[in-house]
């Protein structure tokens, strides 16, 4: 391949489609060992996302200023993470500069480096050496040097690339000496490494060079190094500028929330809004411009983020993430079971219309008394409750008029034969799931009468897609195959849809056969079976397939269905 000269807007093009493509075949390698103790969005997938939403927005664009344009706005509406925000500063200080030119010398991307670099340190209130930051300031200064008196002729653009490879790569090499949590662990910065990688793209294109092979996975543990994000040590480095080593991470700290958003504000209201940021949390980047912005924030006051936003401007798109919750419903699980609802001896409050709901788990439980239920029958698939135990809840309720919530097809007739049996006013919206069950209750108003809360919560409860995840206990046959023992099962209200070997690829197979565009929300509840992992695979997939969708992850502790699906 001839080597250029100039970068034009087809190299451009290309080079964010490779560094694309590297960046997926390399992101199980940056996110295999991140030491974060939380599930806080690895940083290989956050990165390779935010570059899908830029390819999206290449398509069709000609000529650089359309281009660089595509390139601005992808990364600004689909910048994930606090590392895929980051990059997408970069990225836009590089469009920012090669837009001026239909063609880009060396001297341009000398400077485009230099302002890429310059604008990710702006984005970010608390900057930590030791991060992609400093590996991207690296990459720019080893350019500078290369390109130094440089006009039109003498230094080529694949001269500067390459300087600026070697810097970056020799500044990745640093990181473990200016963090020490980072030496602690025998790592380097993972977004460094994504960084770097965007290098290799360029050199890929202008100059023929093949991309670097991603790293095998390890065999055991230990046996290579992880990597670590910027996310995971800026709290730790807090304390750094007063000249205190950053402690490590090893348990969950205070900043529990990861809150992104998208906001709508004159570009003069910024400094103010990240002021207000600046005492509300950490791990802060805020980027964009021309009156939006892609805001970014650790807190565990989530409700003081967004007022920020809506004293600012218009925020949108919001995106609220536990970084703890897993961590901590399984603390919860293990440490104490949850009572049911309306226990004996517990005085319930007095409403017009009561439900008694049919389920089992301790994150089911927790859930429904949330929602408002008073009394949850023990019961589901399997565990069929009789007659006699639905009519003693509805006997216990304080209410003449009472909704009964089956949540299961088989419990459905059961629960109806409740209604004869009583003095009370029942009504059976006849739900055959957990996930028909929570929607019903959202439309739940303890103060309407009884027939009025039936009409709305059935309405509410048929509007939703239901899905479940299971593992076959004997063979059979489906619409979709065979189905042998153990194997993974997909299932909707309708019958088998997915068969398959594992349980993530059968919970994804499902979700790409039940979730349209015009879904808004899927809620995953976890049971027994489900792992941080395998939700982290699913809801990696949704980002990845179906990213018009939010995802909300709730920890249902129910036998027998790792996985069940609310789709809205």
């Amino acid at each position: 391949m001839e080597t250029l000269v100039r970068l034009g807007a087809e190299e451009l093009k290309a080079a964010v489609l490779t560094y694309r493509d590297a960046l997926r075949a390399h992101q199980e390698a940056i996110n295999r060992l991140n030491v974060y103790p939380v599930p806080d969005g690895d940083t290989g997938t956050n990165m390779a996302l935010t570059l899908e939403s830029v390819v999206k927005e290449l398509d069709g664009a000609e000529g650089m200023p359309a281009v660089c344009k595509a390139v601005r706005h992808g990364s600004l509406m689909g910048a994930r993470g606090n590392s895929g925000v980051i990059l997408s500063q970069i990225l836009r200080g590089l469009a920012d500069t090669f837009e001026q030119a239909d063609e880009v010398n060396s001297a341009a991307l000398v400077e485009a480096f230099v302002i890429a670099s310059e604008r990710a340190y702006e984005a970010v209130m608390r900057p930590v050496e030791g991060t992609i930051l400093t590996v991207a300031r690296a990459a720019a200064e080893a350019a500078a040097g290369a390109g130094a008196g440089d006009g039109d002729g003498g230094v080529s653009v694949v001269e500067v690339l390459e300087a600026a490879r070697r810097g970056a790569q020799e500044a990745l090499a640093r990181t473990p000496e200016l963090l020490p949590i980072l030496a602690q662990a025998g790592v380097v910065d993972a977004g460094g490494a994504g960084y770097v990688l965007l290098l290799d793209a360029f050199l890929a294109v202008a100059a023929g060079r093949p991309l670097p092979e991603p790293p095998a996975a390890p065999a055991a543990a230990g046996v290579a190094a992880p990597l670590v994000t910027q996310e995971s040590v800026a709290d730790a480095a807090e304390t750094s500028a007063g000249g205190a080593a950053p402690a490590a991470h090893d348990s969950v700290g205070e900043l529990r929330y990861e809150v992104m958003y998208l906001l709508e504000a004159p570009d003069g209201a910024i400094p103010a809004f990240k002021e207000v940021w600046a005492g509300v949390g950490d791990s802060i980047v805020v980027v964009g411009g021309d009156g939006l912005w892609n805001c970014h924030i650790h807190t565990d006051d989530v409700g003081a983020a967004v007022e920020a936003a809506l004293d600012t401007g218009r925020p949108r798109s919001i995106r609220v993430t536990d970084l703890a919750e897993q961590v901590e419903e399984e603390r919860w699980v293990r440490e104490a079971a949850l009572a049911p609802a309306g226990p004996d001896g517990e005085v319930l409050t007095p409403v017009t219309t009561s439900v008694v709901a049919v389920g089992t788990g301790e994150g089911i439980g927790r859930i429904f008394r949330s929602l408002g239920v008073q009394r949850i029958v023990a019961g589901g698939q399997s565990m069929n409750p009789a007659t006699a135990q639905i009519l003693e809840a509805v006997e216990a309720v304080p209410a003449d008029q009472v909704i009964v919530l089956p949540n299961n097809k088989n419990i459905v007739p059961v629960a109806e034969q409740v209604v004869e049996l009583t003095d009370k006013s029942v009504r059976v919206v006849p739900t055959t799931g957990i996930a028909q069950g929570f929607a019903a209750l959202l439309a739940y108003d303890p103060q309407a009468g009884v027939d009025e809360n039936a009409r709305s919560m059935a309405e509410a409860a048929h509007r939703v897609v239901a899905g479940e995840v299971t593992r076959a206990v004997r063979s059979s046959a489906s619409p979709v195959g065979p189905i042998a023992e153990g194997d993974w099962l997909g299932l909707s209200q309708r019958a088998v849809e997915v068969v398959a070997p594992t349980l993530a690829e059968a919970a994804c197979g499902l979700l790409d056969r039940l979730v349209s565009d015009n879904h808004e929300i899927v809620t995953l509840i976890e049971g027994e079976g489900a792992t941080p992992a395998h939700t982290r695979r699913i809801t990696e997939w949704l980002d990845e397939h179906r990213s018009h969708v939010s995802a909300e992850v709730h920890h249902g502790g129910q036998p027998l269905y790792p996985y069940l699906f609310s789709i809205e």
